[in-house]
């Protein structure tokens, strides 16, 4: 620490004489100029105190107490990516461009956390002349291969971003309702903190609304990129031993009989699979997500044990399945996998990812996993706001047909009353004495005989009892065949 403090205050001289400028400054030097050095001074040391002060609660690992009970400092590095652009990001609610104040503080904050990378290194062999001409081969240092390739695209997804929302600077055909808008200007779906689009009575032009197509893609492809390089980091971590220990005996108590019967059916197709199942909401995708992650690591966990072991466990016939088979399921709960990634891609993370990212040890992969990961969730919240916008044009140029919501119901006439009601009544108004006994039995009689004449059909026709009871005959659903597509589908990221 005592290091990074010098190098510190070496950087905060550095800066005071560069800000001093040559010694021969002209004697006519106005005050204001000297009230900006002033200012800038003091900002330099505010930064630098900043820094000590967050880089100091990173190696207590988030716990200022100094008992020792923080966490490890690649999770605590993690955590102060993640805690920042939550704070930053966290209330971009609309398509506009950034402030000044928030965009300088997220660019002298990241470069902050990301500095860190820069003292992760390797030694790899270079060629280095001496001075009597001859050449040798000597051990350097260099930043981590996958840092040195990541983090650079990754600040580059990340200045894409940025530029995307200044784009929207000038863009005056669409607006937002204010938060004290009417009941009938109020979003109507289940986003009800984000504020209304307010578009033309007609919908965007043609040229905007090409524009903003345009736009979306362009966000779409970063929120690829990002998703692929967090894909990759959580795959590059160990699978930490508390979650193995949690996990259940075999892949088929972890899936359910019903979704192991569906994955290890011979006419198996992905899409299909998923048709089949409610995935109506949020928790259900994050459930069904838990379930397949942790039968793949159950599989592959049987299988690496299968190979260490001795043939005669195969030929006794103590496998229950095969490693082909199994081999064959991995892949295809994996597929299922992808294309949940990207048919939704703003799920939360699932309990294998969450777990990982915890008991991560190596600071590297914790950076690049929390700076992808923020990155991604900065993308898919920039494309929500343009299918926001996209949506309010659709719904201005195709309005739905109000007038058939605005008709008043109708007012059903009164059925006329049947001759044998008429006498029914009459003996009730003459005779007083008639039991309650009785009068269920006429209504009963009339319930049938009704039932009878609506269905056309006499007492021994098959079905009658159903059909004198009001209940339907359950209808059966067809068998359906899936077919297995033997082609591998590559997702381009």
């Amino acid at each position: 620490m005592a290091e990074g403090e010098q190098s510190l205050s070496l950087a905060e001289d550095e800066a005071l004489l560069k800000s001093e400028g040559p010694n021969n400054l002209s004697n006519n030097s106005s005050s204001e100029g000297q009230q900006i050095e002033t200012k800038s001074r003091l900002t330099k040391n505010e930064d630098v105190e900043m820094l000590k002060e967050k880089f100091a609660k990173l190696l207590l690992g988030e716990d200022m107490s100094g008992r020792g009970t923080g966490v490890p400092s690649a999770l605590a590095l993690s955590n102060a990516i993640t805690n920042l652009a939550a704070s930053v990001w966290g209330e971009q609610y609309r398509l506009e461009p950034m402030s000044a104040e928030r965009k300088a503080r997220w660019r002298k904050e990241i470069d902050w956390l990301l500095s860190v990378t820069d003292y992760i290194v390797e030694f790899v062999a270079s060629q280095q002349t001496l001075e009597d001409g001859r050449s040798m081969e000597i051990m350097i240092t260099q930043q981590r291969k996958d840092l040195r390739m990541n983090i650079p695209a990754l600040r580059k997804l990340d200045a894409m971003l940025i530029g995307y929302l200044d784009n929207f600077k000038d863009k005056k055909e669409f607006s937002y309702l204010s938060r004290d808008a009417t009941e009938r200007g109020k979003r109507a779906d289940d986003k009800w903190w984000l504020p209304t689009v307010k578009v033309p009575e007609n919908g965007l032009s043609e040229e905007s609304r090409k524009w903003m197509q345009h736009q979306k893609e362009l966000v779409n492809q970063v929120l690829k990129a990002a998703m692929a390089i967090n894909a990759n980091v959580i795959m590059e971590m160990d699978i930490p031993e508390d979650y193995i220990e949690n996990l259940p005996k075999n892949g088929r108590s972890s899936l359910g009989d019903s979704l192991y019967k569906f994955i290890t059916d011979e006419g198996f197709d992905a899409d299909a699979f998923l048709e089949t199942l409610d995935l109506s909401t949020e928790h259900k995708i994050l459930d069904l997500k838990n379930r397949i992650e942790a039968s793949v690591t159950i599989w592959k966990r049987k299988m690496n044990n299968k190979d260490v072991k001795s043939s005669w466990v195969t030929v006794a016939g103590v496998s229950g399945v095969s490693q082909g088979k199994r081999e064959q399921f991995e892949d295809r709960a994996e597929t299922i996998l992808l294309i949940l990634k990207h048919r939704f891609p703003g799920i939360p993370q699932s309990a294998l990812d969450i777990s990982k990212i915890e008991f991560n040890k190596d600071v590297g992969l914790a950076i690049r996993e929390s700076y992808s990961r923020v990155l991604e969730s900065l993308a898919f919240t920039v494309m929500s706001r343009i299918e926001d916008v996209l949506r309010a044009d659709n719904l201005a140029r195709n309005p739905p047909d109000e007038d058939l919501k605005r008709k008043s119901p109708k007012i059903e006439e009164p059925e006329p009353v049947k001759a044998e009601e008429v006498i029914q009544l009459q003996k009730i108004e003459s005779n007083d004495s008639m039991t309650l006994s009785d009068f269920m039995d006429w209504q009963m009689d009339q319930e049938a005989q009704e039932n009878n004449e609506d269905s056309g059909i006499g007492d021994n026709t098959p079905g009658l009892d159903s059909a004198k009871s009001g209940k339907k005959s359950p209808k059966v659903a067809p068998n359906k065949k899936f077919y297995y597509l033997e082609k591998l589908v590559y997702w381009d990221a």
